[in-house]
């Protein structure tokens, strides 16, 4: 549509130029003594065009033959300028590659550069984010050939180039502070770590990068509660897999309780869980049997195991054997002095899944404990052939083994402990 306008708008002119000079009769006349010249007004219209073109364009090429100079300084620039850009970009492909040296080299260069250029007065653009980033990998190169030395005097010096522009400082800031802290963890140096990453603002601080790092130094520092709410934010930032992050938050309850010496310290981490974490089955048994084992209050111990209890009883098949297992365990250790409430809730147990050997066991070992010998033995000599846990068949044969004893029948006693030592 341009070009048509534009021919439109030339056969315009064209017909304008042909009506005008075609049928003009006129005359310019010049007087110079003695002397008198007519020319006419068509040539001296073309004269003054022409005329006009031709000083425009001398004009035109004097400008051009005295700006030769300043744009050959300017091309000079330009090339250092892409040079200098060239070596920071070589600097990160050779660090990519795993060429520590030379990326170490081109790194060094581009810095070289860009200070040849300000010493000269001429300030490149980005030249401080380009100081600093080749600092920066001067440093990571560095580390990664176990200089620490160097690595840190780079990192020094990064920081105090970022400084330079604020509205550059905080990006380069937050990641050369990221990258410290990755450093110290490298080190091993857990507590070195956690402080680089103390030292971010508090968005940065929550950055999944940051998270990550924070979640590795603060298990090496043993601090598994503070792991433990990072792994719970990475959860949620959705930084691992939905499976990942429930397997990752389970393992740290559990050694979270693991590390609890005493009743009240146990009770403290139970609490500080979310009520989500408490739900796994794995986290509650762990707590449970912990319980159990530093002298803990048994009913607290089944107040613990009534939703893993729960969740056995409406849907069997949700959990594993292991789990199972463990559960039947912890609870005929809390039995001691149980209420006729969780009796009640065992026998509807054993009643809804006749079939299942491991809540016979339970049932027997409830009743026993309420001195109800003959519904005891009764369910426990249907339950111990059945039993694949050796542990819990070896229970079994062993307090039938007493029962038949309680009642003088030595031949059943002697029999149940044969059993009990062939369950080993």
């Amino acid at each position: 549509m341009r070009a048509a306008l534009w021919l439109l708008a030339l056969f315009g002119v064209a017909v304008a130029v042909a009506l005008f000079a075609g049928n003009n009769q006129g005359t310019v006349t010049l007087f110079w003594p003695p002397y008198r010249v007519d020319l006419s007004l068509n040539l001296v219209l073309l004269v003054l065009v022409l005329g006009f073109v031709i000083l425009h364009a001398a004009l035109r090429a004097l400008a051009a033959l005295l700006e030769l100079p300043r744009q050959a300084q300017r091309w000079r620039l330009q090339q250092r300028e892409r040079s200098m850009h060239a070596a920071l970009l070589d600097a990160f492909a050779q660090m990519l590659a795993g060429r520590f040296l030379r990326a170490r080299k081109a790194a060094l260069a581009a810095m070289d550069q860009e200070q040849a250029l300000r010493q000269e007065g001429e300030t490149p653009p980005h030249g401080h984010q380009i100081r600093a980033l080749a600092h920066m990998v001067a440093a990571e190169t560095s580390h990664a050939l176990q200089d620490r030395t160097l690595r840190d005097r780079y990192f020094e010096l990064a920081l105090n180039h970022a400084k330079e522009k604020r509205h550059v400082a905080q990006e380069l800031h937050e990641g050369a502070h990221m990258r410290a802290a990755r450093w110290s963890l490298d080190d091993r140096d857990a507590e070195g770590s956690l402080e680089r990453l103390a030292q971010l603002p508090q968005g940065a601080a929550r950055r999944t990068l940051a998270l990550r790092i924070r979640l590795k130094a603060s298990r090496l520092a043993g601090r598994t509660r503070d792991a433990l709410d990072t792994a719970r934010l990475l959860g949620k930032h959705r930084a691992f897999s939905a499976d990942a992050a429930r397997s990752l938050v389970r393992g740290l309850a559990i050694e979270l309780i693991q590390q609890s010496h005493d009743p009240a310290q146990l009770q403290a981490a139970w609490l500080s869980l979310e009520a989500s974490d408490r739900a796994m089955p794995e986290v509650a048994l762990q707590a449970a049997q912990r319980l159990s084992l530093l002298g803990g209050d048994s009913a607290q111990v089944r107040q613990w195991l009534q939703p893993v209890w729960q969740q056995f009883v409406e849907l069997p098949s949700s959990m594993t054997d292991v789990h199972v297992q463990r559960l039947i365990s912890t609870l005929e250790g809390s039995l001691d002095d149980s209420d006729a409430a969780w009796l009640a809730r065992i026998e509807a147990a054993q009643k809804a899944l006749p079939s299942d050997a491991r809540l016979q066991y339970l049932s027997g070992m409830a009743c026993a404990q309420r001195q109800l010998w003959g519904k005891a033995q009764l369910l426990l000599a249907q339950a111990a052939p059945q039993l694949q846990d050796a542990r819990l068949r070896r229970n079994a044969w062993c307090k039938l083994a007493e029962l038949a004893e309680q009642r003088d029948d030595t031949a059943a006693a002697a029999q149940a402990w044969k059993k009990a030592a062939q369950a080993i």
